[in-house]
């Protein structure tokens, strides 16, 4: 297993995007030989511009945040096949601190536009067991996450600069649905790489 959200390090067949946000930019690299759908659907929406402009419209300090609907409602949005496409699981990739995923509802076949990136600091290694989860993985969940959600969810990226702009987002004064109080945007996604 190549365990590729424990290396900072970009391959020739991993992809590399910035999410430039209002308060800072996000750097991640996106795991397409393991989250193909997953990783064209979110590539393709960013080149088309599909995300900008667009605001976190769900955040949850110790947990996560969320954006990519273009309504900001956490209702909107849609995958460029125009129907929703479901889970990609993969023993490669986990809900590590810093994991990016595609957001659903409770079908399995409900995936659109919307992303989220988890942000929990707190030690989540209590509990998991080396025959489900590798070691690595275990120690990694030491520096935080959220591992009730693997399995169920699918990670296609790993944030590998700019998650002190993650925890920043993840602190902000949240409202009714835990919707920031002031609107932080997504002003753009650049794809700095393309996987080979």
């Amino acid at each position: 297993m190549t365990l590729p959200q424990l290396s900072n390090e970009v391959t020739e067949n991993e992809a590399v995007v910035e999410i430039v946000t209002t308060m800072g930019t996000i750097k991640a690299k996106l795991f397409p030989e393991f989250a193909p759908k997953a990783v064209e659907n979110f590539i393709t929406h960013s080149k088309d511009g599909y995300y900008d402009g667009t605001i976190f419209h769900r955040v949850i300090e110790d947990f996560m945040i969320q954006g990519g609907d273009p309504d900001g409602t956490g209702m909107g949005g849609e995958s460029i096949w125009g129907k929703p496409f479901g889970v990609e699981i993969s023993p490669e990739l986990y809900h590590i601190r810093g994991a990016l995923a595609m957001a659903k509802t409770n079908q399995p076949i409900s995936i659109g536009s919307q992303f989220y990136v988890v942000q929990n600091p707190a030690d989540m290694s209590a509990g998991l067991s080396s025959s489900t989860t590798p070691e690595k993985i275990i120690e990694a969940y030491k520096n935080g996450g959220y591992p009730s959600l693997d399995g169920g969810y699918t990670v296609f990226g790993q944030v590998i600069e700019g998650m002190d702009v993650v925890d920043k987002i993840a602190a902000v004064e949240v409202g009714q649905s835990d919707k920031p109080k002031e609107d932080i945007k997504i002003e753009k996604i650049n794809v700095i790489q393309e996987a080979k």
